[in-house]
């Protein structure tokens, strides 16, 4: 027997050391609506997917060496260009051209907390 779920990806957690300053790089890359929240031991910030679900979430916490943890793809809202220049503007660093692969183009970016994160685009 193979396990194959629809979704092997059950969840994401990424640890940023300023929550709020966090909080407003994604909602400005991505144009979104993260907020903070007080769920559990620590206050976060979850990513918000569509008839009100969430996909992980920010945290505060330790982010690994910059570049060196693994790295979390993320869809772009529109082309993948224009959320570069927006991850750039709020303080992120992209550290690829875009790639093409079958399903779309991606860029390993950075966030600056120096989590490793891919902007996606189908």
């Amino acid at each position: 027997m193979s396990f194959k779920p629809d979704n092997f990806t059950v969840w994401i957690e990424l640890p940023v050391t300023d929550l709020d300053k966090a909080i407003s790089f994604y909602n400005d890359v991505f144009l979104t609506s993260m907020e903070k929240v007080e769920m559990g031991p620590n206050p976060i910030a979850m990513f918000p997917v569509k008839d009100g679900g969430s996909a992980g979430h920010l945290y505060p916490g330790k982010p690994p060496v910059r570049g060196t943890g693994p790295t979390v793809h993320l869809a772009c809202p529109d082309a993948l260009e224009a959320t570069m220049e927006r991850l750039v503007g709020a303080g992120g660093e992209v550290v690829s051209d875009p790639i093409t692969i079958p399903v779309g183009r991606f860029a390993y970016c950075l966030d600056p907390d120096g989590n490793s994160i891919g902007l996606f685009s189908a």
